[in-house]
């Protein structure tokens, strides 16, 4: 499932209050061994990327604000946070890995049946360590509703190269038969594309409660097979593009609209024009017990390899000179659509957060801590994991409040995009 929303009250360089987001899966005989092997992985890793990585403050940035946001979360003060990494101008100057053991941290939970856990084995029992939050032993990491975000891009390149005709008024239920679907009405009739792009589809669907909550629609999306169905038999409640209502169900009925307009799965579709043109490499992406890419929140990612991601929006669609994606469909997915809520704004399956007297940051979040902060102005990318699943909290309130006044205007040099 995938975990997205939670609710935040903003001030200048501040977040208040949090709200909820969501998960991954299990193989109990695989976490033991190479949990001590993956936990010295990432310390040589975090060493070995420390010594080549500019210091901070020749990018402008003050050290000690970092030091003492490493020091909060090696303390345990913010809770459960697996990594860390921050870049400028394209150069990463920070990069941290901090090991737990889930396998013990989740023993009892990960055996009891409930909300996250409904088929006790497999990919979407989120406290399984053989599935979460790492994949099988790797430095790959559940991105939850990362995800969505990521489903945005793709559809942007599809259209981009042609690939994705249908404009995004088409309805919805333009590709699918009307005499299988239930609660069918023209409200229903009506939702269009670009609704699922912004969460405005008019379905009935509360992710506003805890997904540990057995209402959360989410959950009960995940414990059927037919996902797809599911979403679409949904009731209407509000008149679509009016409401904002943040919808797992809407994500996911884009991955079989991908395959449907393109011919093509959306993960080897990602693996063709946005993985491989970025390096990305190691990831996974799960799927429903029907074969459907998960894009409401299967997809695993290394930290850096989420930073690319922002690196591509920040640099307008380009990658190393190459265009992945329209310029206009960059612009188009961060300007804001809606308000979503709690200081929230919403683009094309982007959060957007509006910061100091003039600033906007791009966002993709995730259940469990999982963040990608994009601050344009700043040219600054924040990307971090964690996998704090029952207990609320978003280090994004801190990047605000206390890692961007230490971030000092800079111009950044011409690279190569």
């Amino acid at each position: 499932m995938s975990k997205g929303r939670q609710a935040l009250s903003v001030r200048p360089y501040q977040v208040l209050a949090a709200g909820f987001m969501k998960r991954e899966r299990p193989a109990w005989a695989l976490l033991c061994a190479p949990l001590g092997a993956l936990a010295l992985g990432m310390v040589l890793a975090a060493s070995a990327a420390a010594t080549s990585a500019p210091a901070p403050a020749a990018l402008g940035v003050d050290a000690a604000a970092l030091a003492a946001l490493d020091q909060r979360i090696k303390s345990g003060e913010l809770p459960l946070v697996d990594s860390l990494l921050v870049m400028r101008c394209d150069r990463t100057f920070f990069d941290r890995r901090y090991a737990h053991d889930y396998a013990t941290i989740y023993a009892r939970q990960a055996h009891e049946r409930g909300p996250l856990n409904a088929r006790l084995t497999g990919p979407y029992n989120y406290f399984d360590p053989a599935f979460h939050p790492y994949y099988q032993g790797s430095d790959a990491h559940s991105m939850q509703s990362v995800t969505k975000t990521v489903t945005s891009v793709l559809i942007g390149i599809a259209i981009t190269r042609g690939d994705f005709k249908a404009p995004l008024t088409t309805p919805v239920l333009h590709y699918y038969d009307e005499h299988k679907i239930r609660n069918l009405d023209e409200r229903k009739r009506h939702m269009t594309l670009e609704n699922l792009l912004t969460m405005t589809s008019g379905l009935d669907w509360n992710e506003d409660v805890a997904y540990a909550d057995p209402s959360n629609p989410s959950d009960l999306m995940e414990a059927t097979d037919d996902w797809i169905q599911f979403v679409l038999d949904r009731r209407m409640i509000a008149e679509p593009g009016h409401v904002f209502e943040y919808s797992s169900g809407d994500a996911q009925l884009l991955a079989d609209i991908f395959r449907k307009e393109t011919h093509s799965d959306i993960e080897e579709y990602a693996r063709a024009h946005l993985f491989k043109p970025l390096g990305i490499s190691g990831w996974h992406w799960k799927r429903t017990p029907l074969g459907i890419v998960d894009t409401e929140g299967g997809l695993y990612l290394r930290t850096a390899d989420l930073a690319r991601i922002g690196q591509l929006y920040l640099n307008g669609g380009l990658w190393q000179g190459r265009r992945i994606v329209s310029a206009d469909w960059v612009r188009e997915s961060v300007t804001p659509h809606i308000e979503a809520g709690h200081g929230y704004q919403y683009g094309y399956l982007w959060w957007l957060l509006p910061y100091g007297e003039h600033g906007l940051a791009w966002l993709a979040r995730g259940f469990g801590g999982q963040r990608l902060i994009v601050f344009p102005e700043e040219h600054l990318i924040v990307s971090s994991t964690a996998w704090h699943i029952l207990e609320d909290y978003s280090i994004e309130k801190d990047i605000i409040k206390d890692l961007l006044p230490a971030v000092h205007p800079l111009s950044c040099p011409d690279a190569a995009r």
